[in-house]
């Protein structure tokens, strides 16, 4: 595969800087990206402030998703919160809901005299973090979506073709393990995958009030018949040892690197690492199945991953530099360099021209796979996202009772009315101390 990179960083021009100022102005970013995405992602602070003298932007790694969260927040209570955080996209209620502690970056970018447009963004990146007015709440830096991976020497070895439906999909399972494959379908963030994407896929409500969008007083609909019946297939695939649990959130990766299991449905943003890891076959990406006993034509994926947003509390200068920074990460080369580096979808129309332009979608086969599921049709209200306060507590009550489906445990109605509840006491929590 062609490794595209485009013009040095150095050569871009920043032009809202004081030259040479005396001091420099530091600000902290806190992100989550751990790995080589996580050196990535520090690249960017480091050719950052080389490009210019009067701020620097220390870029540090806190942890995972969840622990970056909670540190920014125990961090702004003390008193000691940075400038920039990055938070993932079932944080973004808890984050809309802290009065007093969020800079929404339209309004950093406009009081900073910065030209942000809106309309640069892909659509489903707009109508996830965007209020009710249309104005972003927070930049978008790395966002996904799942896809189905797929070990295309399995299939072609073993004469399977490549399922686009459920019933395929179980189909070609079937004949896979036959052929000695040891756990032909795997996934991971299952919540996100299996039911979240699966509903907007579907055009099926996740919850009531348009999934959240509409107000706090929503409540939960994942014990729905087509959620449940999807999930009562994939527990009859367990039984038949096609699906064999491997965890949460990435950790089943090694099942489908090591070519235990042929299909594996999760972030595109796999993609740089699938490329240094796997040596021994080839792999693409594939469309996310459709389930053709709910839906005729599929609706749309919805974004994960996570975006950047500003706190409050910081000086003047802090404010112009990290405003200036948050424009540079937006910039065309560098999204267009980090989505064909890592999978990640590339926010802005201009950063996915570029890289058709120059040649990445056709000499990679299935790296555009993410983009045309996020754009496939225009959001509905069930396929806009979701807005759940509390939804990483609630993320954590689902995987427990999808485990409980996984082990034979629970049905998958016991399992997902038992979500429900759990996850609408959460809710209501959220609703008072929020209202």
């Amino acid at each position: 595969m062609k490794t595209y990179l485009f013009a040095s960083a150095a050569a871009i021009g920043l032009t809202a800087f004081a030259a040479h100022a005396a001091d420099k102005t530091e600000i902290e970013f806190w992100h989550a990206m751990g790995g080589q995405l996580g050196e990535r992602t520090d690249a960017f602070a480091t050719t950052f402030n080389g490009l210019q003298d009067s701020c620097t932007v220390n870029s540090v790694y806190q942890g995972n998703y969840t622990e970056t969260m909670t540190a920014a927040i125990a961090a702004f209570r003390a008193g000691e919160q940075p400038n920039i955080v990055q938070v993932f996209e079932v944080g973004t209620a808890t984050m809309m809901s802290a009065e007093g502690a969020i800079y929404p970056v339209h309004q950093l970018m406009e009081d900073q005299g910065m030209d942000f447009d809106e309309s640069s963004y892909i659509p489903a990146v707009i109508s996830y973090y965007s209020d009710t007015k249309g104005n972003m709440l927070s930049l978008p830096f790395n966002s996904s979506t799942p896809v189905m991976w797929v070990n295309k020497t399995l299939f072609a070895d073993n004469g399977v073709e490549i399922p686009t439906t459920w019933e395929e999909t179980v189909e070609a399972a079937r004949a896979l393990k036959a052929a000695g494959v040891a756990s032909p379908l795997g996934f991971g963030w299952q919540s996100w995958s299996m039911i979240e994407n699966y509903s907007a896929w579907h055009d099926v409500e996740i919850g009531t009030m348009e999934n959240g969008f509409a107000g706090t007083g929503t409540e939960l609909t994942i014990n729905n018949p087509a959620v449940v019946a999807h999930l009562d297939r994939v527990q009859d695939m367990v039984e038949e040892g096609l699906f064999v649990y491997g965890g949460r959130r990435g950790d089943s990766r090694p099942q489908f690197v090591n070519g235990e299991a042929a299909m594996w449905i999760n972030s595109s943003a796999y993609f740089g690492g699938f490329q240094n890891d796997i040596k021994d076959f080839e792999f693409t990406q594939v469309p996310l199945p459709l389930d053709k006993s709910v839906r005729s034509e599929p609706q749309n994926s919805i974004i994960g991953g996570a975006t950047l947003w500003a706190l409050q509390g910081h000086e003047d200068a802090e404010y112009a530099c990290a405003a200036q920074f948050l424009d540079f990460l937006s910039g065309t080369e560098q999204q267009a360099e980090w989505a064909q580096a890592t999978g990640y979808v590339p926010i802005t129309n201009a950063a996915a021209d570029m890289m058709e332009a120059n040649g990445f979608f056709s000499d990679n086969p299935g790296t555009d796979v993410a983009i045309k599921q996020l754009s496939l049709n225009e959001p509905t209200s069930n396929s806009r996202g979701l807005r759940f306060g509390n939804f990483v507590q609630i993320r954590d009550i689902i995987n427990e009772e999808l485990e409980a489906v996984w082990a034979g445990d629970k049905s998958a109605q016991e399992a997902m009315d038992a979500a429900v509840e759990r996850g609408n006491e959460l809710l209501r929590r959220f609703e008072a101390t929020n209202s």
